[in-house]
C-alpha cells in the first residue's frame, strides 16, 4: 500500500483506520461501489454506519482524492483519483477495467462540432471483456 496518510493531509482529510481501510479496499478492487465498500468494512468495523461510508466518500471525491465512475443504470463506482483516462466495462459480467487513451483527441471533435467549451469528459465504453467472449465461443461450439 502506497502512503496514503502524506497523501491524505495533501488533501486536507485526516488519516482515520475506517478512512484507511477504504482506500485500501478501493485500490485493491480498482472500482467499488458503496454498497460493497460498506460490506467490507462492516467485517473490520463492526459499528461503522452507511451514514459514515458515505460521509467519508463524499469527502475523499469533493477534495478530489477519489473520483466518481458513473455507468448508465448501476451504481456509481468509486477509484482513486489518477491520471485522466476512460473505462472500458463488460456488460456481460461487469468488469470495470481502466484504458489509458488520449481523451483529448474525443473531446477537441465534439468541442469542435459542438462550440461548447468542454471542460472534463468521462467516456466508458461499453462491451463483452475476452473472458467473457472466450466463455461464449466455448458455450457456442459445445452447442453445435
Amino acid at each position: 500500500m502506497k502512503d496514503y496518510k502524506t497523501q491524505l493531509k495533501r488533501y486536507d482529510l485526516k488519516a482515520t483506520p475506517q478512512r484507511m481501510f477504504m482506500i485500501n479496499e478501493i485500490e485493491q478492487k480498482g472500482h467499488i461501489d458503496i454498497d460493497n465498500l460498506y460490506k467490507s468494512l462492516k467485517n473490520i468495523f463492526p459499528y461503522i454506519s452507511l451514514a459514515t461510508v458515505y460521509k467519508n466518500i463524499n469527502s475523499m471525491t469533493q477534495n478530489g482524492f477519489l473520483s466518481e465512475v458513473k455507468i448508465p443504470k448501476l451504481k456509481t463506482r468509486y477509484e482513486l483519483s489518477k491520471e485522466k483516462h476512460a473505462h472500458l466495462f463488460c456488460t456481460n459480467c461487469s468488469e470495470l477495467k481502466d484504458i489509458f487513451i488520449d481523451k483529448q483527441l474525443v473531446t477537441n471533435k465534439a468541442a469542435e462540432k459542438s462550440g461548447y467549451k468542454i471542460n472534463d469528459t468521462l467516456i466508458t465504453f461499453e462491451g463483452i471483456c475476452p473472458k467473457c467472449q472466450e466463455k461464449n465461443n466455448m458455450v457456442s461450439t459445445e452447442t453445435k
